[in-house]
Order: structure tokens, then sequence, then C-alpha cells
């Protein structure tokens, strides 16, 4: 008969700033169904130790799509992807405050500017860096912003402008990263994250799960993160978008991520780990117990994907006994329900079925 290993000294151990072996590792990626709610209550020890029964959200805004010459196999707006999606160069000005008026209106307390693209260029940053200034008088949001590659001196601009956080995604192991992407190494997503943490930015950096990889690459990836000291952490779960080299991937069931989500609680304590995209697609009807390891997620469409409605996930976060987190990591105090509108575009590819 299997045993299970003792969750709740995991527990301790991860409060206590210890790191698990590579073999308790592989154990929490293992367990047996049946562990599975002993699993989570203890990775919410460790939660709730940092982030209270808060839940932070993101917004995300899709500035520039498409377009980008990079081969990242499981991008839907890569070059070598043939997915159906809107291709647009930066979006108007007034567009993306139209949206950072709508991540107010929804109670985010992080509003994501999100480019497609290598790197962005001179004339491109010089509007993100001038936008990022008008949604900070505007509004309290936290601004997060996912150009891709950035150098030393891009990094100290955005901190100049007003960006808290930049976003960049080791996306997997440093072995794995070869069969995940050819146009840029994995060493030149650990230079940005570096350049960001260097400019004094929060750094934002996780993965995506459901490409292929092994355990010991999920375990490799929270490694690096920890080594790195990122501070926030989305854990992305794959979404086989048609015309995407993985789009025949089907890797993942909800217990599976949610085993994913509280090893990384385990192995990153302290850091805000978020369930990003993926999330209705293969946490599906447990998706309320993924908050029990994970303390925020994005509320709204994802870049080329929907997501589920702004009602549907603040039901789902009051009816597991949580509540909303404010700009400055308060508890939200109101009622998200009276007044937040529920309707946005849905020029996005529907969430497939799995």
């Amino acid at each position: 008969m299997h045993t299970a290993p003792d969750w709740s000294r995991f527990a301790t151990r991860s409060l206590a700033g210890e790191m698990l072996t590579r073999d308790e590792a592989r154990g929490v990626l293992a367990a047996p169904d049946d562990s599975l709610l002993e699993m989570l209550a203890a990775a919410y020890r460790v939660r709730r130790r940092y982030w209270g029964n808060r839940v932070r959200l993101h917004f995300l805004c899709n500035a520039q799509s498409g377009l980008c010459p990079e081969d990242c196999h499981y991008c839907s707006q890569s070059s070598v992807s043939t997915s159906e999606i809107d291709r647009y160069p930066l979006l108007a000005r007034d567009k993306i405050l139209e949206a950072a008026d709508r991540a107010a209106a929804l109670k985010a307390g992080t509003f994501c500017l999100v480019i497609s693209g290598r790197a962005p260029g001179e004339r491109v940053f010089g509007k993100v860096l001038d936008v990022v200034r008008e949604i900070r008088s505007r509004h309290e949001l936290k601004i997060c912003a996912c150009l891709g590659l950035l150098n030393a001196d891009q990094a100290t601009r955005l901190a100049d402008a007003g960006v808290e956080t930049v976003n960049h995604n080791l996306n997997t192991s440093e072995r794995f990263h070869p069969d995940v992407c050819t146009t840029h190494t994995f060493a030149d997503r650990v230079a940005t994250v570096e350049h960001v943490k260097a400019a004094g930015i929060k750094t934002c950096s996780g993965g995506i799960i459901g490409m292929g990889e092994s355990d010991d690459d999920v375990i490799d990836l929270a490694c690096s993160l920890r080594e790195i000291g990122v501070r926030s952490v989305p854990v992305n779960f794959l979404i086989p978008i048609a015309g995407t080299p993985f789009a025949d991937l089907r890797e993942l069931d909800p217990r599976r991520c949610l085993r994913v989500l509280c090893l990384y609680r385990f192995l990153l304590p302290s850091q805000e780990i978020r369930i990003a995209g993926g999330r209705e697609v293969h946490l599906r009807s447990l998706q309320p117990l993924g908050l029990y390891p994970a303390n925020s997620i994005f509320i709204g469409d994802y870049l080329t994907t929907q997501g589920q409605t702004a009602r549907a996930d603040y039901a789902m976060i009051r009816d597991a006994g949580f509540v909303l987190e404010t700009p400055d990591g308060e508890a939200f105090t109101g009622d998200p329900m009276v007044d937040a509108p529920d309707v946005y575009p849905r020029a996005r590819l529907p969430l497939p079925a799995i």
C-alpha cells in the first residue's frame, strides 16, 4: 500500500525556508488522488502565512497581437502559428486607456500591458512609456509590462515611468527550452529578468505546464525562479490552440494542475503565485481549489483566448471564502458584484474543449 508523505511537515519546512529534496518534490507531483485534499490543506497553510485569504486580480491588455518573429511552439502569435487570431500593431493610446479603465472597474489590482514580438523597438517603447504615465495619473492600478526581451537601459526607463512589475516568463526548464523555442535561449530570458531585478522593478516570471516536459523540468523551473529571486510567479497550463505546433498535446487534468500549484507553493512560499492561462480549460470544476495554493488570478480574457466572466470569478472567490485584494494589499470590503461591469470585447478565440 502506498503511504502518502506527511504534507503538514512539508508545509512546516517550507515556512521555515527549507527546500524540499528532489525526491520529495517528485513525490508531490506523483501523489495519489486520495491525498490531494491533505496536500492542498498543507499548501494553504503556507499561502495563508503570506497572503491571508486575499485573492489578487490581474487584468490583461493584449496591446499588440501577432506579428512576432519568434517560434515559441505554444503561442498562437508566433511566426510558426497559423491560428486564426487578430493580428495588429500597437493599439491606439485611447484603446489602451479604455482597457485600463475597464481593469479598474473590474477591481483588478494590476493592469498587465502586453505586446507581442521579440523585443520592443524605440518607437513602440516610447509609446508604452507614455501610456503608462497616463494610466498612473488616472488610476491606483499597479502596472505590469510584458514587452519581450529587454536590456538594462529599457528596464531602468520602465522603472522611471512608474512600472512596478515586468513579466518575462522563463516558460520551462533550461534543459527543455530548445524543445519549446529555438529563436532565443533560456539564458536570454534569464538575462531580461536579471535586468528587471537590477532596475529595482518587481520580477514576474513563471512558466507553462503541459508542453511535454518531465516532472524534473517542472521542478527545475521552480528552482530557477527561486534562485533568481522572482517575486511573482504566473503558472500557465497549456491551451492547445489549433494552428500551433503544440495543438495536439493533451497531458493535463485538474488534479495534475493542483499538484503543480501545491509544489510551487512549497518551493516558492512567499511568492505571489497566479493561476494564469488555461485555468478554465484544465482546472474546470476544481478551479476554487486552486485558490488554496495560489493567491492570484487573471480576471477577464487572456491574450488570444477568452476567460470566464468576471461575475463567475467573483462568485468563485466569494463562495470559497476568499476576498478580493485592493491595489494597496488590503482586503476589499465592498461587493464587486454590485457595480463591476461583466461585459468586455469578445474578439478572442473561445476556450478549446479538452
